[in-house]
């Protein structure tokens, strides 16, 4: 006598269900796969985030005085706009440099667009309307004149402006490029930090042509070695200009080249227009 034969339908479930495990572990096989490939992604570099982006600066580099090696953005003052990061640089899809002083989210240095603070409400602690303690030097665009000026200020109610609707105010300190025997003692009343350790430092200048150069050094240096490095680069006649944060903040953003500092997050940007 012959065995009973297997039901044609239980042979195709069991044939089924083994299929079925087959194909899931396959699936199962290739979303592992998938998911380590991701996580073994190397980072983006740093150009892509924003390479490729409109340009309305003029890059240029030095190695001023043998030691200090500036990175520079030359742009023209009503191209530049101040704004909020709280990003490291390399991380937003803008060129230019970092901005004022700051703790935390908070802002101590001024920072105002057409008499609108970038980073809160007007009068209000840590908004960019005060620069927090002292009166310090404010590089100033007046747009309706033209002009380019330092002033010494505690907030935006003090700033001498043409029309209030045009212009920008970026805080800072000092550097008094035109009075060599004031400096030292303006960078001491407006409390520059870490004015003689070496550390990495970023500043704001123009000349009185009206060009204005972003600059930020990757170089460890005094804040004299880098103000006479700032004398040694820029270009023109009439200079002046202002100390902005300094050390880990000291960040760059270019096609040509990206400066991250310690990659710490920075309240402020100061970015060129059409970066954006």
């Amino acid at each position: 006598m012959s065995a009973p034969t297997e039901p044609a339908d239980r042979k195709w479930r069991k044939l089924w269900q083994r299929r079925r495990w087959q194909l899931g572990s396959t699936l199962l096989v290739l979303l592992i796969l998938a998911v380590a490939a991701l996580l073994n992604k190397p980072d983006k570099q740093p150009q892509e985030v924003f390479s490729g982006l409109p340009h309305s600066y003029e890059y240029l580099e030095a190695e001023s005085l043998g030691k200090v090696r500036l990175h520079m953005l030359a742009v023209a003052p009503e191209d530049v706009i101040l704004r909020t990061a709280n990003l490291p640089l390399r991380q937003i899809a803008a060129y230019g440099i970092n901005g004022g002083f700051f703790y935390g989210t908070d802002l101590l240095s001024v920072a105002i667009m057409n008499d609108v603070p970038v980073n809160g409400d007007k009068g209000a602690y840590g908004s960019g309307w005060f620069n927090a303690k002292y009166a310090r030097g404010t590089l100033i665009w007046d747009g309706a004149a033209g002009t380019l000026s330092v002033q010494t200020v505690s907030s935006g109610d003090e700033l001498a402006v043409t029309d209030r609707s045009r212009y920008w105010a970026q805080g800072g300190i000092s550097m008094n490029l035109q009075q060599e025997e004031l400096w030292k003692a303006a960078s001491t009343a407006e409390h520059l930090p870490f004015a003689e350790e070496q550390r990495m430092r970023s500043g704001l200048v123009y000349n009185r042509d009206g060009k204005l150069w972003l600059i930020v050094t990757p170089t460890l240096c005094t804040a004299e070695e880098f103000r006479l490095a700032v004398l040694d680069a820029v270009p023109g006649e009439g200079r002046e200009g202002i100390f902005l944060d300094g050390d880990g903040s000291s960040q760059l953003n270019a096609d040509e080249a990206v400066l991250t500092g310690d990659s710490r997050p920075v309240v402020q940007m100061i970015a060129v227009a059409g970066g954006e």
